[in-house]
């Protein structure tokens, strides 16, 4: 994470499950970093005022539910009933001399058709962030996890027994090289409206397709 951090790529937002949300430290870094964040937490996670997260939404008014889109799934748009709470500010990371330049939330994101499912966020913004873009950011976690998952399927992410982090490393980065390549070529070709590369019968094989049934077609001696 220092090395992301300290690299020249323009790092707005950092997201990221309840494993690393949770851990303290690592908000702290990001806050010292000037790092905006939407990480997920568990329903115990400790918040300002209260003992529990859960606490603080758990006599949420109904009018304090906000029927939301977090960005769109293989089914349309994600939508979810989401609840925020402003947190009071630490001086320390969220003031610029005596002028307050971030501000944090704690935010709920309840199913709709199964309201006893809520999962709960700590988030880091600037001062003009609205809860409609921490929840886009939010939503942005669904697309990390679904490259991953398609690395996994496509380019043998995780097919790996390795005790060291060299010879992890040396599988994991031509493995997410391969995936980037696969995604590019298949953005290019969506941008070309998806042409058919190659024309229907120009390949060498000699298996051809014959009603519901593939035969191998022998060419004869006068072909």
């Amino acid at each position: 994470m220092l090395r992301a951090l300290a690299s020249p790529l323009p790092i707005a937002w950092v997201t990221a499950d309840s494993a690393y949300g949770q851990d303290n430290r690592f908000r702290r870094l990001l806050e010292q970093s000037g790092v905006g964040y939407v990480l997920a937490v568990p329903k115990s996670q400790f918040s300002v005022g209260c003992s529990r997260i859960e606490g603080l939404f758990a006599q949420a008014p109904d009018e304090a539910w906000e029927k939301i889109s977090c960005g769109d799934g293989a089914k349309g748009p994600r939508v979810y009933h989401w609840a925020a709470v402003r947190l009071p500010a630490v001086a320390e990371f969220d003031y610029q001399g005596e002028v307050p330049h971030r501000m944090r939330w704690a935010l709920a994101r309840r199913s709709i058709s199964k309201p006893d499912e809520i999962a709960y966020y700590l988030a880091y913004a600037a001062l003009q962030t609205t809860v409609q873009e921490l929840v886009r950011v939010a939503g942005t976690r669904w697309a990390i996890e679904e490259c991953f998952q398609a690395a996994k399927n496509e380019c043998g992410l995780d097919q790996y027994e390795v005790r060291r982090y060299v010879g992890w490393y040396r599988h994991i980065t031509p493995a997410m090289l391969a995936h980037a390549f696969l995604a590019a070529t298949t953005h290019q070709a969506r941008e070309k409206g998806a042409q058919q590369v190659g024309r229907p019968g120009s390949s060498g094989s000699q298996w051809r397709r014959f009603g519901g049934s593939w035969q191998l077609v022998v060419p004869s001696p006068r072909t």
